[in-house]
Order: structure tokens, then C-alpha cells, then sequence
């Protein structure tokens, strides 16, 4: 069915002043930071790590152009959007909902356009932008992007995106059931350092994915890290759909409720997004090609610390030329949009390996085992997200416990990759089908994962008391990582549990999002 737009609603001349996460909290603007300006404040108080102007603006306008999630009546609201219309769902897409793809392509395109999205080039600060549409309904963000034209976001990308920003608006969902009945109801204190390893995991997967899409285009960077990225956030997730899964049980929302069905619309849209459990498999097969070139080293442990970690900050290579190449790689570029009717979701699934799996193919990289690591050694650029582990490896704790447990476990990780750098270049004997060189490129990409993590927590490390740049999501982070390899802590640490909780639900507390910005919300 046609979804008809809401009215324009106005936007914000600036956000919210009221009390904020603050140096407190850990998610504000950091302890007196200076802002130059009253244009720069908006962005400033917009997230605590700050986009540039044009895109804090162009993502409240489109926010308030989709309408109060909550609203019953608001086509693009929770309700609506979680509710069938009829039982058909052979395209894969929303259609059938309420948020229904028939007819609504001009629509979603003068959204998109009104909201002043057209105007943003690089692709991180796109995705940040799209984030009001993403956070709502996985296969939505897909369709508005399909509708939006020619887009420099990497088909491979968008999906993890996307999955994890609506994977965080039902952890805000859990946690606020939780923070609210909590108190009263003791019980539900067990759920409180579940849900907050969940928030620990989100970050680690938006720091592998914001990186990811902050390396610079072209063929010479590579693409290991977007392969890396939609192997990883899908596994990852899957895992945290089930804890919330579980939370909400508990807590009396089941399926029957708003949060229950926002669970299985997400489960029911993974494959159009192309992150589900087939495509993650499929980007692990790429990663088996490419396993010489994810085992390589981290390089000097004494070099400056690569932009790439650096998330509020341009981009290092920004794409000079605003029209992209039609013909460009999927993977490591942007690759052509669907024709019209094909879907909202193919944008993606024809970037995905999963999608050439009926020519007993792969996708479109990786078919001569070089095609994601450029020269099959060096890793085309994109191995600098490994110097996240061997500076973290060495940073000074400055007697800071916590701290300390972080290099220690930086440590552990190195000395794991370093051991798996010989079976990696020898890999491929048994096939790119075999169980030995699979679980060596599960093992590298959660290394690269804990990488990405340690380099976004140091470069967010500057003084100003942001969260990101503290120790705790960063050791509950990598607590999972060493879990999942195997490998042993050093040494018992603190359990930052707690003070993980305490930040989520400060978040849901004062309206921010769970994403790695710690971005308001209108809502």
C-alpha cells in the first residue's frame, strides 16, 4: 500500500539545553569543552562526538519529518511499522506493512531530499544522517536508500549499519523497562549487566562498521575491512537478538507486544539486508581468501594514530567527486542502485556474496583469492585498523587499574595474532570450504574487531571525559571477544558492568541514542 508522508513538522532551531548526560555521565560534551560558535554549539549538543553542521541539521529535519515513533497513527511509527497488513513477504521487503513499499518511492524520495540528505558526501556522515530512518525499521532504511538514487555509502555497509542501529533502538526499548521497574520490581536487577554487555557489544560493531566506512575509496585501499564488517556485525548480533530477546521475555513483552514484534520484523528483514546468517557466511568465505593478508602485522607500534579512528573528525580521504562511479565495486565503492520495483533490500543483496551462491560463486570479489586484499599481502591500506592492538599493546596506564587491564588484554590479543600469522599464510591445503581455515578467519575478524575497538576508544581518550574514551564499554567489549576466540583474560580485572549500565541508562534517561556518537534523539 502507498504510505503517505507526514505533514512537515518544524524543525529545531537547536536541541534540547535542558540536563544532559554532561561530564558526569560520560556522554556529553566532555568536561568544558570550548564551542566557537552558536552554529557549531547545535552540533556540539547534538552528539558528544559531533558531526559537522549540515548533517546534525539534515538528521533532525528528516527525524521530524518521520513523526513521534510512538505515535499509533504515524505511518512511520513503531506501531505501524510492526504491524501486518497481510501475510504476503515474498519480495523480501516491508510491503504488507503499514511502512509498505507500493507506490511510496517518490515519497521516501522527497523525504530524503526535504530532509537535505542529497547535500552529504562522505559516507559515515551519511550514515549519521540516515540514522532517524535506520533506528525505525531495518528494510525502511533500505527502501529510502534505494529511493535516494546514486549513494556513496558501500552497498556491503549499509546492512550492518542498519542492523545495528535498530538492534539499538530495541536495547533502548529493554533498558528503559528495565531502568523503570527496576526499583521496584529487585528482581529485574539481573538484567541490568546483561543488557549492558549487549550496549558493549552495539559499540564494538559500530566502531569495526564507522571505521569501515570512513576508509578511503578506491581500489587501492582494499576491501577487507567491509568484508570484515559484514561477517562480524551479523554474528555478533545474532547473538545480542537473543539476549534482548530473552530480557524482554522476562520482563512480560512478548511477542504479542510492541517490543516482541519489533523483534521479529528485524529477524524477518535480516535477508533483504543482506545480514543474515547466509550472507555472514558468505563474507566468512571471502575472508578465507584473504587470510595472508588479515594476518598481517600491525606495523610500528610508534606511529601517529591513523584518522580512520578518529570518528568526529573529516574524513582522510574524502571523495572529491560528488557524482559516483555507476560502475564502481559494491564492496569497496558504490556499486549501481536497483532498477525500480526490484526492492529495497537488493541494494544490498546484490553486493552480498550470497547473492552469485546459485553460479557456485562468492560475489563479485575474491574469485582469484586477490580481490580483497589488492596485492594478496599487504592488506591494500585497510591492515592499519590492526595498530589499534600493538598502541594499546604499550600505552602507559598512568596508574589507572582499568586502564592497565586494557593493555593487558591489548597484549593477549596481539600475541594471538601474532601466533595465527603463519597458519593464515599457509592456510588454504583443505580448501576455502574447510572447517580448519574458516575458524581461522572467525578468529582473525573478531582480532580486527577488538582492533577497531581499542583505536576508536584512544582516539575518544583526550581529556574530555566522553565515555567512548573511557575503559569500561572497551573491557566489557573486549571481554566478549576473548570469549568468543577462546583465549584467557591475563588477569582478573574490575567488572565494568556496572558502570556500563550506568551509561546506558543515563542515555535512556536524558534521550540520547546507544550508538558510538551518543547522539540525542528528538523522540
Amino acid at each position: 500500500m502507498a504510505v503517505t508522508r507526514p505533514a512537515p513538522r518544524p524543525v529545531p532551531a537547536a536541541l534540547p539545553t535542558g540536563p544532559g548526560p554532561g561530564p558526569g555521565r560520560g556522554s556529553g560534551s566532555g568536561s568544558g569543552a570550548v564551542v566557537p560558535g552558536p552554529r557549531r554549539a547545535v552540533a556540539h549538543r547534538y552528539a558528544a562526538l559531533p558531526p559537522p553542521l549540515e548533517v546534525a541539521l539534515a538528521a533532525l529535519r528528516l527525524e521530524a519529518l518521520l513523526g513521534d515513533p510512538r505515535d499509533a497513527a504515524n505511518p512511520y511509527g513503531l506501531p505501524a511499522l510492526t504491524t501486518p497488513r497481510t501475510t504476503s513477504r515474498t519480495t523480501g521487503s516491508i510491503t504488507g506493512r503499514a511502512g509498505g513499499v507500493g507506490g511510496a518511492g517518490e515519497d521516501r524520495a522527497g523525504l530524503l531530499a526535504a530532509a537535505g540528505l542529497g547535500r552529504i558526501r562522505a559516507a559515515d556522515q551519511l550514515v549519521r544522517a540516515l540514522r532517524p530512518v535506520l533506528r525505525r525499521d531495518v528494510a525502511l532504511g533500505h527502501a529510502c536508500a534505494a529511493a535516494a538514487g546514486p549513494c556513496p555509502v558501500p552497498a556491503a555497509l549499509l546492512g550492518p549499519a542498519a542492523l545495528l542501529a535498530a538492534t539499538g533502538t530495541v536495547l533502548r526499548q529493554a533498558a528503559r523497562i528495565v531502568a523503570g521497574r527496576c526499583h521496584g520490581e529487585p528482581a529485574l536487577r539481573q538484567w541490568r549487566p546483561v543488557l549492558a554487555t549487549v550496549f558493549a557489544d552495539l559499540l564494538a560493531c559500530e566502531s569495526l562498521t564507522s571505521v569501515a566506512l570512513r576508509r578511503p575509496a578506491g581500489p587501492a585501499s582494499g576491501a577487507l575491512l567491509p568484508a570484515v564488517a559484514g561477517y562480524v556485525v551479523p554474528t555478533v548480533v545474532a547473538d545480542v537478538l537473543a539476549q534482548l530477546d530473552l530480557v524482554l521475555t522476562e520482563c512480560g513483552h512478548g511477542p504479542a507486544g510492541l517490543e516482541g514484534r519489533m523483534l521479529a520484523k528485524l529477524a524477518g528483514d535480516l535477508p533483504a539486508a543482506g545480514v543474515d546468517a547466509a550472507a555472514a557466511g558468505s563474507w566468512q568465505a571471502h575472508l578465507v581468501r584473504a587470510l595472508p593478508a588479515l594476518a598481517q602485522s600491525p606495523g610500528p607500534q610508534h606511529t601517529a594514530l591513523p584518522a580512520l579512528f578518529r570518528l568526529a573528525a573529516p574524513d582522510p580521504d574524502p571523495d572529491p567527486d560528488p557524482a559516483p562511479d555507476p560502475a564502481a565495486d559494491p564492496v569497496s565503492g558504490t556499486g549501481p542502485r536497483p532498477a525500480s520495483g526490484s526492492g529495497p533490500g537488493s541494494a544490498v543483496t546484490a553486493a552480498a556474496p550470497g547473492a552469485n551462491r546459485q553460479h557456485g560463486q562468492h560475489g563479485q570479489q575474491g574469485q582469484d583469492g586477490q580481490g580483497l586484499d589488492g596485492d594478496g599481502e599487504s592488506g591494500g591500506g585497510d591492515g592499519v585498523v590492526l595498530s589499534g592492538l600493538s598502541r594499546a599493546a604499550v600505552r602507559p596506564a598512568g596508574g589507572d587499574p582499568d586502564r592497565a587491564a586494557l593493555a593487558g588484554v591489548a597484549r593477549r590479543l596481539l600475541s594471538e595474532q601474532r601466533a595465527l600469522r603463519r597458519p593464515c599464510r599457509a592456510a588454504g591445503l583443505d580448501g576455502p570450504d574447510g572447517p580448519a581455515v574458516r575458524a581461522l578467519a572467525d578468529r582473525q575478524a573478531l582480532l580486527w574487531l577488538a582492533a577497531a575497538v581499542l583505536g576508536v576508544q584512544e582516539a575518544a581518550d583526550e581529556g574530555r571525559g566522553l565515555f567512548l574514551g573511557g575503559p569500561h564499554w572497551a573491557l566489557l567489549a573486549l571481554s566478549g571477544i576473548t570469549e568468543r576466540l577462546g583465549v584467557p583474560l591475563p588477569a582478573p580485572a574490575a567488572d565494568p558492568r556496572e558502570q556500563v549500565w550506568a551509561e546506558l541508562a543515563g542515555r535512556v534517561r536524558h534521550g540520547v541514542d546507544c550508538d558510538i556518537y551518543a547522539t540525542r534523539v528528538l523522540w
